[in-house]
């Protein structure tokens, strides 16, 4: 029975500071584009990586 006295203020505390964290990662901004992480995966940035030698047509000659 004693020990519920303790584990009850603590678990409530743990769930205060989690919801707390969530609250804050709201307003600062953390879910706002959730698609574009996911979306910016799928392009290729062509315009960043240096040229690529092709070596194939080097062997052919």
């Amino acid at each position: 029975m004693t020990s519920l006295l303790i584990l009850i203020p603590v678990a409530l505390f743990l769930g205060l500071l989690g919801l707390a964290a969530f609250l804050w990662t709201l307003r600062s901004g953390q879910f706002d584009d959730l698609e574009g992480a996911a979306e910016r995966i799928l392009f290729d940035d062509d315009e960043d990586q240096p040229d690529q030698v092709n070596f194939e047509s080097e062997k052919d000659t």
